[in-house]
């Protein structure tokens, strides 16, 4: 077992508090043992219905197969045989023939579509199904690992699409699903094309609290860093969407942001950690608010970073958005550098009757060391509420939360714990503001001249942070699948 205090003493440099607000709530969690309920008080919902069925319709069209050993020119992809060796040609295929229902099975390896773009573009009602070995006997995602993992050389050529890009789904006129859209066992990582500073501790402006880190702190300025969700809709999407067993790492601003109209959302047994501005982001777009529900469950969220190194606002694990119920359930929350999950998104005046109609519930879900567990709106004053996930029930009433039962802190002991990075956890539990300073000087001549104009005086300022938005590695994401039995992501079967 690990003892984390013991691993903070031997790697992490001396550093003053942070801000008290965001850091007393992690504080609390390393330090103060919380009471755990009793398991057999927990829901047994997911003891009932396994993991990997979902509850929506699945595809059951054309077959089509992928491979990275398979051919550019001359396969038409309809079997084995003549695989195709690019995921977004055979994407192309099913588009130009306007097909809905296809499977698009693919073997391992890295898929960066069309001329290595570093994204793929998917503009049909489709399967799309990674974990295949290479003669396509067998399927594994966590043994045979289809990855989308850009690089730096895609700088330039994947402009602001997300690693999976959904587009064309819409449909305005739309009053029930017209399709389903599944992503299974694909594992989307932006980590090496991201950005980072070096990864040498002894200089604490990188932002690295140990020799080990693959990189230093994120850089958030200078260059410009690169703007990339993992899975991302350009516009609504008019039908069901299940996401399973894929891996969400590193990305730059969101883990996952799109936009539902109606249909069912399933989001399970998925890894979705170290992304900036929040793991998971979706919107409703039913106007009435009740075209649309999520089920997110059985997800592992860890490590969502703050929009900066500032970290005053984002750095979400989940968002429940306007527009469209939620369930979430059975998820492990884990780091999160704002709020593991936030309900702080509300219509409100003429729209509060809209409001009134969605329904959110948080439920048998397991935390540990967030800067908050749940964030609310402010009460008055101006600043979030946060609330504990043992308070969650108590203190949060029924018509925000109607289903709030057995949010659990993890215990320190928990063998889940032992699956992540224990550097990068011990990192993120005592994340700390190195030095901050400001400098002004109001006489100096360009201070001067902006004042003679009429334009607002300037300074600067420096912060220096123990950590931020370091990469995760992504062979010690993976093994975050099937942590913790019943709860987080599970392997699938």
């Amino acid at each position: 077992m690990r003892k984390i205090s013991f691993i903070l003493a031997a790697v992490l440099i001396a550093a003053m508090p942070m801000n008290a607000q965001l850091f007393r709530a992690i504080g609390n969690a390393v330090n103060n043992a919380s009471s755990q309920k009793s398991s057999n008080t927990q829901s047994t919902q997911t003891q009932q219905q396994s993991q990997d069925q979902s509850s929506v319709q699945q595809n059951n069209g054309k077959i089509y197969y992928v491979s990275s050993m398979g051919k550019s020119r001359g396969a038409d992809g309809l079997s084995p045989e003549m695989a195709k060796k690019d995921i977004q040609a055979v994407l192309n295929i099913i588009k130009e023939n306007n097909e809905s229902g296809a499977i698009v099975r693919v073997t391992e390896g890295n898929f960066l579509g069309a001329t290595n773009a570093g994204y793929i573009e998917i503009s049909n009602w489709i399967t799309l199904e990674g974990g295949w070995n290479m003669d396509f006997t067998e399927r594994d995602p966590h043994k045979y690992i289809t990855r989308i993992q850009p690089t730096q050389e895609q700088l330039g050529t994947n402009g602001s699409k997300g690693l999976i890009t959904i587009s064309g789904l819409d449909d305005v006129m739309a009053k029930k699903p017209k399709g389903t859209l599944i992503i299974d066992g694909i594992m989307l990582d932006q980590g090496l094309e991201a950005y980072y500073m070096p990864n040498d501790p002894t200089d604490e402006r990188n932002g690295c609290p140990a020799a080990e880190f693959e990189t230093g702190r994120m850089v958030d300025a200078t260059p410009p860093q690169v703007q990339h969700q993992g899975i991302y809709s350009q516009g609504w999407i008019a039908g069901n969407v299940i996401i399973r067993n894929c891996l969400v790492a590193n990305c730059t601003m969101f883990g996952m942001q799109f936009s539902t109209r109606c249909g069912e959302v399933e989001i399970y047994n998925n890894v979705i950690i170290s992304n900036r501005y929040s793991g998971v982001r979706i919107q409703g777009g039913d106007k009435n608010g009740e075209a649309s529900h999520i089920n997110f469950h059985h997800n592992t969220v860890a490590f969502s970073w703050c929009r900066d190194k500032y970290m005053e606002d984002m750095g979400y694990g989940y968002e429940f958005m306007t527009l469209v119920s939620a369930d979430v359930h059975h998820n492990l929350f884990i780091g999160n550098n704002y709020a593991a999950v936030a309900r702080t998104h509300a219509l409100s005046g003429p729209d509060a009757p809209i409001e009134a109609k969605r329904i959110t519930n948080l439920y048998d879900n397991y935390y540990y060391i967030n800067a908050a567990d749940l964030q609310l709106p402010s009460k008055g004053g101006g600043k979030w509420t946060n609330v504990k996930c043992t308070d969650i029930e108590d203190m949060v009433d029924e018509k925000t939360l109607p289903r709030a039962e057995n949010n659990l802190r993890m215990s320190d002991e928990d063998p889940a714990l032992d699956s992540f990075d224990q550097l990068y956890l011990a990192g993120v539990a005592n994340l700390k503001v190195i030095s901050s300073s400001q400098s002004f000087n109001r006489n100096s001549a360009a201070n001067q001249f902006r004042a003679a104009t009429g334009q607002n005086m300037q300074g600067s300022e420096t912060r220096r942070v123990s950590m931020y938005g370091n990469r995760y590695n992504f062979d010690k994401a993976m093994q975050l699948f099937g942590a913790k039995a019943n709860y987080g992501a599970q392997k699938a079967k």
